[in-house]
């Protein structure tokens, strides 16, 4: 995977909730990059998964304990969803 570096600019009062220690930030920093690009559906929970080196699964838990739910719908595409599953059991599906 290429990457590219950067310099980033982070404020000293918010910088120790980032990472304990200094030498943690950049990881720290990469991985809430990837959490908010998955939590804005930019990336896939694959690609999220591929990109922090973890299985997807295993990355949809992570997130999961992180508060992002993996299944992001509202009440109306859930009831659709459910209407359709229900034609197509009734179709012989």
């Amino acid at each position: 995977m290429q990457m590219e570096t950067i310099t980033l600019s982070i404020p000293t009062e918010i910088l120790h909730k980032v990472a304990k220690r200094k030498k943690d930030i950049p990881a720290r920093v990469y991985e809430y990059l990837v959490l908010a690009l998955y939590r804005l559906g930019e990336i896939s929970s694959g690609k999220a998964g591929q990109l922090l080196y973890m299985e997807r699964f295993e990355f949809v838990r992570f997130a999961s304990r992180l508060g992002i739910p993996f299944i992001d719908m509202d009440k109306g595409e859930l009831i659709e969803d459910l209407k359709r599953a229900g034609q197509a059991v009734h179709r012989g599906y």
